[in-house]
């Protein structure tokens, strides 16, 4: 089968070409990795997504998951799937060894991910889920816990969950109601109702593990008082084995716009007062516990708007090469001209670009996140890993909320390229488009990113993560200032990089006078600056070195600017300088017509306008 899933050659060029993941290396951590045994993991991996998890995805999409007697089941080709994934051990890709995983750098878990969440995300969130739920364990649970849960669900032998959200709570956790009653020897009975949990239920594993947000009875209101719990939907015997039910029943699934593979949950709790849980961790400290599963939740939803979105433009390339319509632009006027492909015409042009220049700007983002993951875990020197850590902090409110937001317009745009028919259920890009709208809604809403971005992580670590930020841009900007086939993009880019670092300075100083509403109320505005600054810095680092590629090509072949004809054959035959000249032309498409939205919003942010508090309730509409 054809990959339309993820452009290989965009994913080997971040990897060695712009990050150079080989001289991971030099640390210890990574010393016996190689870029063989790299591209021996991606390539298996790209074959089980193509040919073995993508087949699924419209099966999943069309029979959903069925809810029978209180019973959860996923759809039937899911189980062959899930099979094979948990075989070839990739839950664990990126884990220690010494907790049964593979080691491999997190960006190498990063790239299998991206090609697994495009094939199927709502099949991937299964082994996600329960990674996340069993990492908490590793950090936190005794050795008995992890013998008892972790060791099942990093074999993908048991699954997990993430139980938060509860009605009428939502975002304000602080709000949630579960109860814990403690029993003695450290157990508890557990009782309340969690909404929207996905993967709450199904039938791939023989039990799962759910970590649970409750209060223990006495403990303070707020976040405080929260502490977290592992109840699994099956007691365990002492010997490993599955035990009685828990008293963890389903309430009913949801029929939802996408993801419709994923069983998203109501469980209610100890409905018969015979659910027990075990705390996890120290009393009260749940939501620090629980915010390591959330940050790489968190990640993996901008890796979810990543994949959509490159499958989505995949697919409409290969749709648009195809579909013939109207003549050419030479001929348009001549009724007897032949049908072109619709990429030869001048929108369908611009809407691609578009699409190509944001799905290899969060290409770009999240792999570069991801490497500075192994940095800050690979290396000893205690300023690099402050450093490379702070990069982390900083920027994964954008890799969620800017890879969502933009993973959704770029499905959207994908329907519009394919016109009519992308509208209909004959094609996937409809699909793609529905399943990957949750992705700026679970997780934190984006605009929950956007105000973390504002009041946390700018000011994080006194100020140095964001400055460290702006110096790499410089870094850059500076190493280019010769490049004349970019020096206008740069240019735009120097612009833009010291509005972002004055408007964080504006920030500061409206704290400082007491305009805390002013930094509030323009988060999303913010973050909507800062991640096109942050898309527009890494595709102009993408294009430096894709140019010089492009000119060495040129320069071997004989072939000069001027010569058109020498250069359209060359972009035809030769793949390496063809895919180079699309990098070149991505980011000046960005730097033109993108970048400059970053000073308008900054003009916009200063005028300090409160609009949005200052309009009545009942002014919005008379209803």
């Amino acid at each position: 089968m054809a990959n339309l899933l993820v452009d290989m050659r965009d994913q080997q060029f971040n990897l060695y070409e712009m990050l150079d993941i080989e001289g991971l290396s030099k640390y210890p951590k990574y010393a016996e990795y190689s870029k063989d045994l790299y591209d021996a993991v991606i390539n298996e991996a790209e074959k089980l997504a193509v040919n073995v998890i993508e087949p699924t995805n419209e099966i999943g999409d069309k029979e959903e998951c069925q809810f029978v007697d209180g019973k959860v089941t996923v759809p039937k080709a899911f189980h062959e799937a899930y099979k094979k994934y948990v075989e070839g051990g990739w839950i664990t890709i990126s884990d220690d060894p010494e907790v049964g995983g593979q080691g491999f750098p997190a960006i190498i878990g990063i790239s299998s991910g991206e090609l697994f969440s495009a094939a199927n995300f709502a099949f991937n969130m299964y082994p996600g889920l329960c990674h996340g739920a069993a990492k908490l364990i590793e950090i936190y649970g005794t050795e008995e816990q992890k013998r008892t849960y972790m060791d099942k669900m990093y074999a993908g032998q048991w699954g997990g969950t993430m139980c938060l959200t509860e009605p009428g709570a939502g975002t304000d956790v602080g709000a949630i109601r579960t109860i814990a009653k403690p029993i003695g020897d450290g157990k508890f009975k557990i009782s309340g109702t969690k909404i929207f949990i996905s993967a709450g239920d199904h039938d791939l594993t023989e039990n799962i593990v759910h970590p649970v947000l409750a209060r223990i009875e006495g403990a303070p209101v707020g976040t405080k008082g929260i502490s977290i719990f592992l109840v699994p939907k099956y007691r365990v015997k002492d010997d490993g084995s599955v035990g009685d039910f828990n008293d963890v029943n389903t309430g009913n699934i949801e029929h939802k716009m996408g993801i419709k593979g994923n069983s998203t949950c109501t469980l209610n709790f100890g409905d018969k007062d015979d659910c027990v849980g075990e705390l996890l961790g120290e009393e009260g400290k749940g939501m620090r516990v629980m915010f390591n599963m959330m940050n790489e939740a968190r990640l993996g939803v901008g890796v979810q708007g990543l994949a959509h979105s490159s499958a989505a433009y995949l697919h409409a390339v290969n749709y648009a090469s195809e579909r013939l319509q109207g003549a050419d632009l030479a001929n348009f006027r001549n009724p007897e001209a032949p049908k072109v492909p619709i990429i030869n015409h001048p929108d369908v042009r611009r809407m691609l670009l578009w699409m190509k220049a944001h799905v290899e700007g969060l290409r770009a983002l999240i792999y570069w996140i991801a490497y500075c993951v192994d940095i800050s875990e690979g290396t000893e020197d205690e300023a690099e890993k402050e450093k490379y850590h702070g990069f982390v902090e900083l920027l994964t409110p954008i890799c969620k909320s800017w890879g969502s937001d933009m993973g959704f317009r770029v499905c959207e745009t994908a329907v519009q390229v394919y016109g009519g028919y992308g509208y209909t259920s004959e094609y996937p890009v409809d699909q793609y488009m529905r399943d990957c709208k949750i992705a700026s809604i679970y997780e934190g809403t984006n605009g929950i990113q956007a105000l973390d971005l504002v009041a946390r992580k700018l000011g994080q670590n006194k100020g140095a993560n964001f400055i460290n930020f702006i110096t790499e841009i410089t870094k850059t900007i500076e190493g280019n200032k010769g490049n004349g086939a970019l020096k206008d993009a740069f240019a735009e880019l120097d612009s833009a990089k010291n509005t972002l670092a004055e408007m964080g300075g504006f920030f500061a100083q409206c704290g400082k006078e007491g305009k805390f509403l002013v930094p509030v109320g323009n988060a999303m505005p913010f973050l909507e600056l800062m991640s096109n600054v942050t898309l527009g810095w890494l595709l102009l680092w993408q294009a430096s070195i894709a140019n010089e590629k492009l000119e060495a090509i040129k320069k071997d072949k004989g072939i000069t600017d001027d010569d058109w004809a020498g250069l359209v054959e060359l972009y035809k035959d030769n793949k390496d300088a063809s895919y180079y000249q699309g990098k070149v032309a991505a980011a000046k498409y960005f730097s033109a017509y993108v970048l400059p939205h970053v000073e308008a919003n900054a003009k916009a942010i200063k005028k300090e306008d409160m609009s949005i508090m200052e309009i009545s309730e009942s002014a919005f509409a008379q209803i």
